[in-house]
């Protein structure tokens, strides 16, 4: 493997280094040793989709075969890969301008030279060799050769930097671009300047376009006025900024653009100066600014067209429906215009968006009545069709949006997009649809490889055979991915037991060949075409062909039919659960997110894929209220309003009580389940699971409960099935004809049933009993023995303070006071074995808990009086 790296805290000279690389290294990958500057970051905010860039933890770095470095040769600077310098076999090119000194690595190509930026060096070598760049390339190139030279103005530009940037003109750069992202750090006397021209700065809006004009009068001249004339551009984030600045005897005049419609080589060129469209300068020889400023107003004013605005890169017109029409109708609509999604208009104003998937799930489903109002995208962001491109621009770096609607006064009048944008700023430019990650949020730790977080939190048996999965798929022409749960997990940090495999090709073929390999039990299913590989200690690896999944009607269990990964993750319930990892080799561990999964689980929100996910499979309201509460998020506000809707439609009523049974274990089986249920209660799906049954008259308990369950753990106390304590709780205050009908609903055992029954017949006596002090210790202990275990929660529940610890003593005694001897020594003094048996051993135990019997020897002696006095007593074997 080849590898393409830089220096930590990677500005834009490095990035661009690292981009011309790849032109000279096609198959080696671009590897971010550590922190970006922030020039970088907004950089890639926009561009992520078109530069592919990983982190060392996406890289197996034990298998870089060939190492090339750009614009640093020291390895301090390039963080942990310096790791595998010490490995003789690395072969290892250097592109650097800095000079040489004490400790920096060497390499087998050498290439450093003293010039402006190391970028020149690579584009020079690209020139060379004839390879071809694309608008996006060149501009990335320039971007960095400009940062580093000041735009071709510190000492250290050489003529060679000015010909390669020369070069990358005529490649398509895009100095907008450019202009945009350029900045360095400033001198005291830049400084001073730079207050002076924003104290002065006055504000123009000519032909539309916002312009601002600074001024300012400094004794001795001061270096790098375009450059605060950039920095001025950065702070206002205006159309064009011109600053006019008396030095000595001259004015200068420096201009800025960052829209076509402002030529400022056209401007300026009536003081004799020049430049280009977007940057330009002029030098005139008098001595009143007032002057120069109102001549420059005149040439704004004459050569300014206004700027380009949404309204002329928008796609238009868009039909609009109203939140009342019916799904049949919404759906009728797409079919005759060919929309893929439709603004809901009320009265005048956008009050959402309809997607053409949405119709047709709902369609599907038997939904055809619904009105749109109900499954339609709320809280829709949007823009004005006067508004900038540059404006719309900012919008969508700043909130990580791809589609803008644009409204005029409320109403709809046209689409904008991501790829509109980028358009704008680079001709010929491709839109990438697959997006391998996301990094909006800086603050958070960013994952893009979860090779080793995977391979922390797998068992050894599981992790091996995700590295075979991958080695076995491409042998056999596949794709494979791990998905659902298991990343989710890998990016929280959790241990996973959810190992799911999803193959492009074959998924049984797949299972049946890495189940022979290890030699683990294969379960297969035909009509899913999945099957499940079992180890003999547990361990089981679900197996399923790439699939998309058709309801045929709302709340059915899916059909199947086989697709591609993307689609197999749009089918599943929430975009937590719908990232993938890579399994083959090459980008082993390489995180596929095509719903911004992760940026949810970073932001803490279960949300649902479409807004037909509820009806589709309602369980996956229970899973949503599960999540939320298993991993302290919220429920995003869209799709708890489907939630909701999807309960008042009764959707739970159509699921079968199997499904629903399965669900409900799982929750009861969580480790705090209360909140769980107490949200069931919340959004009104309690009446759905237990009906009859008043959430608010057993919440006092159920909130006791996992408090009661830890302590009786802490006393040593057997655990349950972790979910029976919460059934009992709920159905305790139930009706036995109510509490047998629920049993009979969700079919449950016939001891479970007994038992449920039981409590509820039995469990007020019980507590009036435990709560009596005269009561004998002994005669405590036998109302406890006849009450399952599984109760024991329970009845510490709802027990007073001071009687908890009475009641805890209690367990504690029966158990250190457990009779020493038991039917075999009762045999080996000579007494036939029977019924009486039992009646003595409990005789004893009562005896032992009330301190008549402190050793084995009383206890024999007790017995043989037990059983002489015992009318049915028959000595002999």
């Amino acid at each position: 493997m080849e590898i393409i790296t830089s220096h930590i805290n990677t500005d834009m000279d490095a990035l661009a280094s690292m981009v011309a690389a790849q032109k000279l290294y096609p198959y080696a990958k671009m590897v971010f040793p550590g922190k970006l500057s922030k020039t970088v970051e907004e950089f890639m905010s926009l561009h992520k989709d078109t530069i592919n860039i990983r982190t060392v933890k996406q890289i197996d770095l034990k298998k870089t075969k060939k190492l090339i470095i750009v614009d640093t040769k020291n390895p301090r600077r390039i963080g942990k890969i310096a790791d595998i310098l010490s490995n003789p076999e690395l072969e290892v090119h250097i592109y650097d301008h800095h000079p040489w000194a004490d400790g920096d690595v060497r390499g087998k190509i050498e290439i450093v030279e003293p010039i402006g930026a190391t970028a020149t060096l690579l584009v020079e070598q690209i020139k060379g060799k004839d390879i071809p760049l694309s608008s996006v390339e060149a501009t990335v190139l320039a971007l960095g050769i400009y940062s580093d030279t000041g735009s071709l103005i510190f000492n250290t530009t050489t003529p060679r930097d000015a010909a390669a940037v020369a070069f990358l003109l005529g490649q398509g750069a895009n100095l907008s671009v450019i202009a945009d992202f350029l900045g360095r750090p400033l001198t005291d006397e830049q400084k001073s300047l730079l207050k002076t021209l924003l104290v002065s700065a006055e504000h123009h809006l000519i032909s539309g376009a916002k312009i601002l004009i600074a001024k300012g009068t400094v004794d001795d001249f001061v270096e790098g006025l375009a450059l605060l004339t950039h920095q001025l551009a950065e702070i206002e984030k205006l159309d064009a900024v011109f600053t006019v600045v008396m030095m000595e005897d001259r004015t200068h005049i420096v201009a800025r653009s960052s829209i076509p419609g402002i030529n400022t080589n056209e401007i300026l060129s009536g003081f004799g100066g020049g430049g280009h469209a977007a940057a330009a300068s002029a030098t005139v020889k008098t001595q009143n600014i007032e002057e120069v400023i109102n001549t420059l107003l005149k040439y704004i004013r004459g050569k300014v067209h206004p700027p380009m605005k949404v309204s002329n890169i928008m796609s238009s017109p868009v039909k609009t429906v109203p939140p009342e029409m019916t799904i049949t109708e919404v759906n009728a609509l797409m079919l005759r215009y060919g929309h893929t999604g439709m603004p809901v208009v009320q009265g005048d104003n956008m009050v959402g968006v309809i997607s053409k998937r949405d119709v047709e799930k709902a369609v599907h489903h038997g939904l055809g009545h619904a009105p749109v109002k109900g499954y339609m995208t709320r809280n829709v962001l949007t823009v004005d069709p006067e508004m900038s491109v540059s404006e719309v621009q900012k919008i969508m770096i700043e909130n990580d949006i791809g589609r803008l609607p644009v409204t005029r006064d409320g109403m709809p009048v046209g689409i904008v997009s991501r790829t509109d944008i980028l358009r704008t700023m680079h001709e010929g430019f491709q839109a990438s649809h697959w997006t391998i990650y996301s990094q909006k949020d800086k603050s958070k730790y960013v994952y893009q490889n979860l090779r080793e977080a995977l391979k922390r939190k797998l068992a050894p048996i599981a992790w091996n055979l995700l590295q075979e999965a991958g080695k076995t798929a491409a042998e056999m022409g596949y794709n494979v991915y791990t998905a659902g749960g298991i990343v989710r997990d890998a990016l929280l940090g959790v241990e996973s037991l959810d190992v799911d495999l999803v193959v492009e090709g074959n998924g049984i073929l797949l299972a049946r060949a890495l189940s022979e390999k290890s030699g683990a039990f294969l379960r297969v299913h035909e009509k899913f075409g999945t099957a499940e590989i079992c180890f003999p200690n547990g361990l089981q690896i679900d197996v399923a062909t790439a699939r998309v999944e058709f309801y045929e009607y709302p709340a059915a269990l899916p059909e199947v039919e086989s697709s591609s990964l993307k689609q197999d993750l749009y089918r599943r319930d929430f975009t937590i659960n719908a990232m993938a990892v890579i399994l083959g080799e090459e980008r082993f561990g390489d995180l596929i997110d095509p719903f911004d999964g992760r940026d949810d689980l970073y932001k803490g929100l279960v949300r649902v894929l479409h807004n037909l996910s509820f009806v589709e499979d309602p369980t996956r309201i229970l899973r949503a209220l599960r999540f939320e509460q298993r991993y302290h998020m919220r429920i995003e506000q869209q799709t708890l309003s489907l939630l909701r809707r999807a309960v008042k439609d009764g959707m739970l009523e159509r699921v079968s009580v199997e499904r629903l049974w399965e669900e409900l274990k799982h929750i009861m089986a969580e480790n705090n389940p209360v909140k769980i249920l107490q949200r069931l209660a919340e959004v009104e799906a309690w009446q759905y699971i237990f009906p009859g049954i008043e959430y608010w008259d057993i919440q006092p308990v159920l909130s006791n409960l996992p408090e009661a369950i830890a302590l009786l753990k802490e006393h040593g106390q057997p655990e349950p099935e972790p979910w029976l304590p919460y059934w009992l709780s709920i159905l305790h205050r139930s009706q036995p004809a109510m509490a047998e009908n629920l049993c009979q609903r969700y079919n449950l055992s016939k001891r479970q049933s007994v038992m449920t029954r039981q409590i509820v017949e039995m469990l007020p006596d019980i507590v009036k009993l435990l709560q009596n002090k005269k009561i004998k210790l002994s005669e405590a202990a036998d109302i406890l023995l006849s009450v399952p275990v599984e109760a024991y929660a329970l009845l510490l529940s709802l027990l007073p303070g001071d009687y908890q610890e009475h009641f805890l003593n209690l367990l504690e005694a029966m158990q250190t006071n457990k009779p020493c001897i038991g039917g075999e020594e009762i045999k080996k003094l000579g007494y036939r074995p029977g019924p009486i048996y039992k009646q003595v051993l409990d005789a004893l135990r009562r005896a032992r808990l009330d301190g008549q019997i402190n050793s084995t020897e009383d206890e024999i002696v007790f017995v043989k009086e037990f059983l002489r006095e015992c009318k049915d007593f028959k000595k002999g074997v």
